[in-house]
């Protein structure tokens, strides 16, 4: 009998997961995929960010809040979710930046860390394990440490010397960041909404990235299409109302034109144990063949 594929997607805190690959983890949902989010943290010292949740009852149960969010995007986008317990660390302002608070997720030592993600990973037994750059896409101290996690969870979950109290060795095939908020993509979202007659709100966005022609990060080597899973991945993004507002710049391309100006989620393919040829339209290209799907 064929192997069911499992998907395992890292999160610093909850929302990210909605905001980076949420329309890829919808569609390979509804391909019959197993598809497991992990959230690092809880989101405690995030900011409210939609002026219609900024009430003092909101902040005041703002860690109760977020987990209710966070189930309520789970079952929009129909996947498993999982909590790794550590407490987020916020973002540093200022100059100099204040130190980290006591505690923190990214201060906790990386051996330390990693324990409880290797927990999940043998539990679950991911064929692919989808995460940041080592910048965190962006450099919240979260995100970083979420990659830094992510990796090495990558080599030791297989190892059966590493972590002996948590489970079974299990190895998975692939690792892949998300290249979401590239200036291609946001220049073809510009573009369409120009072409429609309608007005733009990435110029500002644009003009403080990397020039016109410049790639990002990582190349892209894989674009999954997902173009008709967009609506899902909105859905999810507004359950998480502390943090996404529904009139906001997350929603002034309509789906449809996305669809039209770029279908597809990109990611790079940062480690692979299978055979596969770049570029890549599937996640689980090389894999399937190997369990025989």
């Amino acid at each position: 009998m064929a192997e069911t594929l499992r998907l395992m997607a890292v999160h610093a805190h909850p929302d990210d997961e909605s905001s980076k690959g949420a329309a890829t983890m919808a569609r390979y949902v509804a391909d019959g995929v197993e598809v497991l989010v992990v959230t690092c943290t809880g989101g405690e010292r995030g900011d409210i960010l939609n002026p219609a949740m900024d009430r003092p009852e909101v902040l005041a149960n703002l860690p109760a809040v977020r987990q209710a969010e966070m189930e309520a995007a789970r079952e929009i986008l129909g996947v498993r979710q999982e909590w790794l317990g550590f407490v987020d660390s916020g973002l540093p302002e200022g100059d100099p930046l204040p130190p980290l608070p006591e505690g923190c997720f990214a201060l906790v030592p990386l051996e330390e860390a990693t324990g409880p993600l290797v927990e999940q990973i043998r539990k679950f037994r991911p064929h692919v394990i989808l995460t940041y750059d080592e910048n965190g896409g962006y450099p919240h101290p979260d995100h970083i440490k979420t990659y830094e996690i992510s990796a090495a969870a990558f080599d030791a979950a297989g190892d059966p010397d590493r972590y002996p109290e948590a489970g079974e060795p299990w190895q998975p095939l692939k690792m892949y960041y998300f290249v979401t908020f590239h200036r291609e993509r946001f220049e073809a979202m510009h573009d369409i909404l120009l072409a429609h007659g309608k007005e733009s709100p990435y110029l500002d966005w644009l003009a403080e990235r990397s020039p016109r022609g410049e790639g990002p990060r990582w190349p892209v080597t894989t674009r999954v299409p997902c173009g008709d899973f967009f609506e899902v991945r909105d859905a999810a993004l507004i359950a998480h109302a502390t943090q996404i507002d529904p009139n906001g710049f997350w929603f002034a391309c309509p789906p449809d034109l996305q669809r039209e100006a770029w279908p597809t989620e990109d990611y790079h393919l940062a480690r692979s144990l299978v055979d596969t040829e770049l570029p890549e339209d599937d996640l689980f290209a090389g894999i399937r063949e190997k369990v025989g799907t």
